[in-house]
């Protein structure tokens, strides 16, 4: 039994390290308001053309996430909301696969997925970007 609480042990301590590292990053964020001016860089993106990346708001939809406000994390980047819950879906996934002594999950894109994701964010940078896409927009 304790090389069998050891090993798991060590199984899980990757999926732990990952998710140790995103909730201080959320707490960080979450602590240090986006919203008010000098807390952290403009994007240089939007600073130089006055264009919206497809990150532009990601900072303050991770403070509102973190704060349980999803209205309002969807309203500042709806698209860094999904990769939270992807996120979150993958690590979910990977821990209980760790505890049982399964495999790591991988993520195998083809060439197809690849080029749909891409697709998927420059249609959303663009939209956000228009007049009829406003709402998108932090």
């Amino acid at each position: 039994m304790p090389a069998e609480r050891a090993s798991r042990a060590r199984r899980l301590a990757a999926p732990a390290l990952y998710l140790a590292a995103a909730g201080a990053a959320f707490a960080y964020v979450g602590a240090v308001d986006p919203n008010e001016p000098g807390h952290y860089p403009v994007c240089p993106l939007l600073r130089l053309t006055g264009v919206l990346c497809p990150g532009c708001g990601g900072l303050r939809s991770a403070h509102a996430f973190a704060h349980g406000d999803l209205a309002a994390a969807f309203g500042s980047n709806a698209l860094a909301v999904v990769g939270y819950f992807v996120f979150a879906g993958f690590m979910a996934l990977w821990l209980v696969r760790a505890f049982r002594g399964g495999p790591a999950p991988r993520i195998v894109l083809r060439p197809a997925h690849s080029w749909a994701v891409g697709a998927a964010v420059l249609v959303f940078a663009v939209v956000r970007n228009l007049s009829f896409g406003a709402a998108l927009a932090p």
